[in-house]
């Protein structure tokens, strides 16, 4: 006869429409008995459509029925809101104290790292105005769902990835919002997306220390931060600003990267630093935290996000911030 862990097991292969994560990793599987050779399997219809829901009551179905000693399956579903599926053990958010230092792209980096060390991740980009998250992995698909709930969009590698940007008409229409407005949309996208089981979910924040930021800091569990900057002297008072912010909102400093940090020149085995030199020691030493990397201007780095390909990107300094990340998360 099967069991309950064999019948949970099968329910991997059973992929959600749109999302196409598993019922089990989103958590959907609510409850699961058994008696004799009949199976009774609870799912959540969170953001799935009557469609949906038909296609995932027959393929879970043909699924467990191929289970030894497995006569009869019944499937049914009941509501459920977003925010009691989700199981998210660690969320991070990148920040920075002023645009324009690349945040959205060491944000990026971050959760491809932890992609390529086997974590479950989840990216949600909260630069509502000034959203690029989609762009550098060519995600142009929308999200799925239903008025239940929200579905993110599955990158190539798997990550999770959630913007205000797949939700436009067009990638270029400007959103011209004020605070509120733009601190609620932040907040729908950690209560009302189907999440599911993340080991890290990565929060892309807009730059400064206003209210989209705040938001982020009061209403989501923020485990750590990562504060980003560039070597100009300008750097010291505004990264100061954003080590401060983490501090008043008792939220751990996970440590800081400092980015354009040089520019490479192979042919001549020579490091340029064309902004100055650098502050990162410094940095690290104002927010009382680990220096996680120095990452340079690379012109491959900027073709891949170009192309929607950052998730192809590898170089040494990449792997030494993720190296870096890696000790800071144990």
């Amino acid at each position: 006869m099967a069991t309950e862990k064999q019948v949970r097991e099968s329910l991997n292969e059973v992929l959600v429409p749109g999302v196409k994560r598993s019922l089990v990793m989103l958590n959907m599987v609510r409850q699961v008995a058994v008696s004799n050779q009949r199976i009774n399997i609870t799912l959540a219809s969170t953001a799935l459509s009557e469609a949906a829901q038909d296609w995932i009551r027959n393929k879970a179905k043909m699924v467990v029925e191929k289970l030894p000693g497995v006569e009869q399956v019944d499937v049914e579903f009941i509501e459920v809101k977003p925010a009691e599926l989700n199981q998210i053990q660690h969320v991070i958010a990148v920040m920075s104290g002023k645009g324009g230092v690349g945040k959205s792209l060491v944000a990026s980096l971050t959760a491809v790292a932890l992609t390529r060390q086997g974590s479950e991740v989840g990216i949600l980009d909260a630069d509502i105005t000034g959203s690029s998250i989609p762009k550098m992995f060519g995600i142009s698909e929308r999200p799925g769902g239903s008025n239940t709930g929200i579905l993110p969009v599955l990158s190539r590698s798997g990550m999770e990835v959630m913007s205000f940007n797949l939700l436009l008409p067009q990638e270029d229409d400007a959103v011209i919002w004020r605070g509120p407005l733009i601190s609620k949309a932040i907040t729908q996208f950690w209560e009302d997306v189907v999440w599911g089981k993340l080991d890290y979910l990565i929060v892309d924040l807009p730059p400064g220390t206003a209210d989209a930021p705040l938001t982020v800091m009061q209403t989501l569990p923020v485990s750590g931060v990562i504060i980003v900057f560039t070597p100009q002297d300008l750097t010291t008072m505004i990264v100061r600003k954003a080590v401060n912010m983490a501090k008043k909102m008792d939220k751990p400093i996970l440590g800081v990267v400092e980015n354009m940090s040089y520019l490479y020149i192979p042919e001549m085995d020579r490091r340029i630093e064309l902004f100055g030199k650098s502050r990162g020691e410094e940095m690290a030493q104002a927010a009382e935290a680990p220096l996680l990397g120095q990452l340079p201007i690379d012109p491959e780095l900027a073709k891949l996000c170009d192309e929607g390909n950052i998730e192809r990107y590898n170089s040494d300094a990449f792997t030494s911030m993720a190296q870096a990340l890696t000790q800071a998360l144990s």
